[in-house]
């Protein structure tokens, strides 16, 4: 019995998937619930189990693939099993990443480096080389100075015999051979005459700039496909760009006040076992702030012409991972305390860094914030995540001179900007609502009598 293995459905709304990574081949038997294959969708990797047992008999779709649902993936002979192949359920997968180019040719970098410094120290005559000295070997006793005087001298120290302890090379052995012309780099340039007996000053050594790798011919180049979470993350990208006419607003906050609350609630927070960032803190003046501000939490039905205005916060926040940038999304702020609100932060963000984010995890967002203090910068111009209409970037926070009544005082200052569509929320509206958060993260004590 054949069985044409079609790719289920994988969530409400979800009418195709890429196809990232087979994980069978033709001729394979496999086992009922067995993961066949590596799906693609919402950001969120899914694989994708077989209906039934039996033989793969041909692999129809292949990797990179866009798939609809009901689309062929693969058949299956003698296939026996009691789920259907439209149906068969999906499994959450934390995505593989691929180790990276430059850790996986670490090792063969390290082995061409040896082989040069190999090369170069049993080369003939490396010790009148007009270029440079030969790197010191690993058996040669001598202190990084004395190495590195060696080689300014332009003397081979592999071939000398150490006068100190346990036949250590000294700097007054390196200028002894170096005197008497052992190894000695000459460069061509003529010595001034003596005067009065002193030794004649030579010109300094000209060091050439050592060569670069080979990489012309077929090294040159490498070509990688470009698919799964990247791929999706750009074309997200590209349709905020080419969809919501983007500006950016930006102003300063004192958060002398945030830093310091911060850190009498951390020492509570810790009670709990409960990590507190300043981004809990965050959304919940955000929240607040985008009450007065309804504009801030709707979205824009393109198609349909209407503006959707949400009365429940689901804020995202934008994870740095191995993957690429995921901005799972923290349900119903509003309704949360500050430390389940950490919480939730913490786990999503570790699921995040494990691949193991759901669709639901990034579903439903209503608007978004960017932390880039963490990493470093005091300014950005962050992409809506769509079809949000803005997103709130947070940066580094910095020990800045400010006024204060008069008075010239060391405050903890930090940057703030609001990224709109244009089509939703003007410049001056985007002004008000930063003044509004602003005075929030400068007071933080005061959202206690604006919760829930």
């Amino acid at each position: 019995m054949a069985l044409d293995f079609k790719l289920p459905e994988m969530g409400e709304g979800v009418n195709e998937g890429e196809l990232v990574r087979w994980l069978v081949k033709e001729g394979d038997q496999v086992t009922h619930d067995q993961p066949l294959v590596e799906m693609m969708t919402d950001k969120a990797t899914v694989e994708i189990p077989s209906p039934a047992s039996g033989k793969v008999s041909k692999i129809v779709a292949k990797e990179g693939d866009v798939v609809k649902v009901g689309q062929v993936l693969l058949q299956l002979d003698g296939a026996a099993g009691t789920a259907s192949a439209e149906k068969a359920p999906t499994k959450t997968s934390a995505p593989q990443p691929a180790a990276a180019p430059m850790e996986a040719a670490a090792p063969q970098r390290r082995q061409q480096t040896q082989q040069h410094t190999q090369q170069r120290a049993q080369s003939p005559g490396v010790g009148t080389s007009t270029i440079s000295p030969p790197v010191a070997g690993a058996d040669v006793l001598a202190t990084p100075s004395t190495r590195r005087y060696a080689r300014e001298s332009g003397v081979d120290i592999n071939g000398l015999s150490g006068t100190g302890p346990v036949g250590r090379v000294t700097r007054d052995d390196v200028v002894k051979a170096a005197g008497a012309g052992t190894g000695a780099v000459s460069y061509g340039f003529p010595t001034m005459a003596k005067t009065g007996g002193a030794p004649a000053p030579q010109a300094p050594a000209i060091r050439p700039l050592p060569a670069g790798p080979n990489i012309s011919g077929q090294n040159a180049e490498e070509r990688k496909p470009f698919r799964g979470i990247r791929k999706k993350i750009a074309e997200n990208l590209v349709r905020s760009k080419q969809t919501i006419p983007h500006f950016t607003h930006v102003d300063e906050v004192d958060v002398t006040n945030l830093v310091q609350w911060r850190t009498q609630l951390k020492e509570q927070a810790s009670q709990y076992g409960i990590k507190l960032t300043y981004l809990p803190l965050i959304m919940k003046a955000l929240v607040a702030t985008c009450r007065e501000f309804p504009a801030f939490n709707t979205s824009l039905d393109d198609e349909k012409h209407e503006l959707v205005e949400k009365h429940y916060y689901n804020v995202g926040f934008a994870a740095d991972t191995p993957e690429g940038l995921l901005v799972p999304n923290v349900k119903n702020v509003e309704s949360k305390s500050i430390l389940q609100v950490a919480k939730e932060i913490s786990e999503l963000a570790d699921k995040a860094r494990k691949g193991k984010l759901g669709p639901d995890d990034m579903r439903h967002g209503t608007i978004t914030i960017t932390n880039i203090g963490s990493v470093g910068g005091i300014y950005a111009t962050p992409i809506i995540n769509w079809p949000e209409v803005a997103i709130i970037g947070v940066y580094e926070i910095q020990k800045k001179p400010v006024v204060v009544n008069d008075k010239v005082e060391i405050r903890e200052m930090m940057n703030v900007t609001a990224t709109c569509d244009h089509r939703v929320v003007d410049g001056a509206v985007a002004a008000r609502f930063l003044k509004k958060f602003k005075e929030r993260l400068s007071n933080p004590q005061a959202l206690l009598l604006e919760m829930i």
